[in-house]
């Protein structure tokens, strides 16, 4: 009998845990805030590079409080390897003064209010909420929006639409680490030019396979 969506994605969930049972955020942050701005940091970056660059960044500026006495141009000036530096620059500086001012230093805890500050789209909010408070959600990027449509469990690229499509047929308990597996998988795997699917895991529940 054919698997339905929840089945196979609940089976794909299992599957990929038992491939890589250390999955997990690789951003490095001691704190709420610095994931916030380390998830900023990564937009059409490298998680690798965005570790070398705050290693040193959040050293010299390890909350929001020092981050908010630079200014824009000091902020891109150490960010400048990411890429983007001027958006995320003015987006850090913004948030940051907004987190003074507005909740006392602190990083909200829910989606309504993170989507509220600059450059923080639900994308970095739930990375920030999943990872930084335990608060399940979905995170959906590239490899997530490649993946869940290559195993035919949604049909389209919006990542909004991916998050509440894959929200109603997978657990609530799994919605945080699912975007670290697939992410995972899709770096090691499910290539974006060159998909390893004879290597592949999930080879059986994929209509996209070969």
């Amino acid at each position: 009998m054919a698997l339905n969506k929840k089945q196979r994605l609940t089976e794909t969930i299992s599957r990929l845990k038992t491939e890589y049972p250390s999955s997990k955020c690789s951003l490095i942050y001691q704190n709420p805030f610095q994931l916030l701005v380390a998830t900023i940091l990564s937009a059409q970056c490298t998680d690798e590079r965005v570790n070398k660059v705050t290693a040193i960044l959040f050293q010299k500026y390890p909350d929001v409080y020092s981050m908010a006495k630079l200014s824009r141009q000091q902020i891109g000036k150490e960010i400048y390897s990411t890429g983007f530096y001027n958006n995320k620059s003015r987006s850090i500086k913004s948030l940051s003064e907004t987190l003074i001012m507005e909740y006392g230093g602190k990083v909200p805890r829910s989606l309504e209010e993170l989507v509220k500050l600059s450059g923080v789209g639900r994308k970095t909010a739930n990375v920030v909420l999943g990872n930084a408070f335990n608060i399940p959600g979905i995170t959906v990027d590239t490899h997530v929006t490649r993946i869940s449509n290559l195993l035919g469990l949604v049909e389209t690229k919006n990542a909004v639409k991916i998050e509440f499509q894959l929200m109603e047929i997978m657990d609530s308990k799994n919605w945080t680490q699912s975007g670290h597996l697939f992410i995972d998988h899709g770096r090691k795997v499910c290539i974006a030019r060159r998909p390893q699917c004879a290597n592949c895991v999930l080879i059986d529940l994929c209509p996209s396979a070969n």
